[in-house]
């Protein structure tokens, strides 16, 4: 007897998930424990491994459509076994909605009626197509199936506006979070953003010290994690939330270090960051990167995060208007270090520098609390004994 393979739910609040590939193909032999399909949720991806050996008899969801939690999207079973007709609920990949009208929009028009086959209209229903707005070709004006078919075709190369489409891209369940995420934070928040030329002599320095002595490369994003949870010791408002009508400063101080993918961006979450060794961190940035890249994090592993860093360094990025995660109170923007001219008591000589930007809530603390935090930190990365110190080295 054959066994059955279910949606998985990979978060508290994952209701249906995507499949993004079929690793094995019908009538294909899998074993227990091997991967048999990658699906996608709204904030990571994960592999379906098979539950059973067998022949993978059916597969009940196609490539790129949705499934319910807990809803048997295969089948496993012996050579020659016959798999469960099932009536299995498929969603098709939503299809992304038209931006709101600027102006309000105009009053509503009578509608004209249109002559079209039966066919013609039930395709121009099924794919959203104006019948008003095609001229048909059959007797006396009649719209035909045809014309449909041509008016979709040139939906498919053209944009509303008459420019030429090249490619057309899914929105993905990644994408849509991350887009529904930042509109909802720049409409729910007060967001204010300060940016500092910080001379990073000292930070640069100490890593170079830091890759002949330590065994783990130590990035400069990870420097930042141990400095920043540190320092948040000392501005327990920058790793807060509001929440009831009550601004909660939290126990917990765990960073989010953003990681660019392909596909979108995720950030996994290093708990406790103040509590770990530079080494640790650094040894955990770089499992939770590549977890990242090839899809294996856990809901665990991207949430509960307090505070927020993305570093845009290393694609030449001076400074950059960060978008805070909700619902944390702050997001560090890191920009590249380069070698400038600098002004230290009136002598100018090369020295190294960084572009620190911090967006913060306004709704949580005014901006003196926001400036001092981040002044704090230039300071902190142009003095090796304060850096040290911070890092607990």
């Amino acid at each position: 007897m054959g066994k059955t393979v279910l949606m998985p739910k990979l978060g508290l609040t994952m209701t249906k998930g995507r499949i993004v590939e079929w690793k094995k193909r019908e009538g294909e032999s899998v074993k227990e424990g091997e991967v048999i399909a990658i699906i996608e949720s709204e904030k990571i991806t994960s592999e379906v491994k098979a539950p059973t050996s067998g022949i993978l008899l059916k597969t009940y969801v196609p490539k790129g459509s949705y499934a319910n939690v807990g809803q048997i999207i295969a089948y496993i079973g012996e050579p020659g076994e016959k798999p469960p007709e099932l009536a299995v609920e498929v969603i098709e990949a939503p299809k992304p909605t038209a931006p709101p009208p600027l102006e309000a929009p105009p009053p509503p028009i009578t509608k004209v009626a249109v002559r079209a086959t039966p066919r013609a209209r039930r395709l121009a229903d099924e794919r959203g197509v104006d019948l008003t707005k095609i001229v048909g070709s059959g007797p006396g004006g009649l719209i035909t199936e045809e014309d449909v078919l041509r008016e979709i075709e040139k939906r498919e190369k053209y944009t509303l506006t008459g420019i030429r489409v090249k490619e057309h891209l899914p929105v993905t369940p990644i994408r849509e979070v991350i887009a529904k995420r930042m509109v909802e934070s720049l409409q729910t928040t007060a967001q204010v953003t300060l940016t500092i030329e910080a001379q990073v002599d000292a930070l640069v320095e100490l890593r170079e010290e830091l890759l002949k002595t330590m065994e783990v490369r130590v990035t400069y994003t990870d420097i930042l994690v141990k400095a920043v949870a540190t320092l948040l010791k000392e501005h327990p408002l920058l790793n807060s939330i509001l929440e009831e009508d009550k601004i909660k400063i939290l126990d917990d101080i765990n960073i989010g270090v953003a990681v660019a993918l392909d596909h979108g961006l995720i950030v996994p979450v290093i708990k406790n960051a103040n509590k770990k060794h530079l080494k640790q961190i650094a040894e955990e940035a770089r499992e939770l990167a590549r977890k990242a890249r090839e899809g294996l994090l856990t809901p665990d592993e991207v949430s509960q995060g307090t505070f927020t860093i993305t570093n845009l360094g290393m694609f030449s990025i001076d400074a950059f208007t960060p978008i805070i995660n909700p619902p944390e109170a702050a997001i560090l923007g890191v920009g590249r270090i380069v070698k400038k001219p600098v002004v230290i008591e009136d002598n100018i000589r090369i020295g190294n520098v960084m572009w620190l930007s911090l967006t913060f809530d306004h709704r949580i603390m005014d901006g003196h609390v926001a400036a001092k935090f981040l002044q704090d930190l230039a300071q902190i990365l142009n003095d090796k004994n304060k850096l040290k110190k911070y890092l607990e080295l």
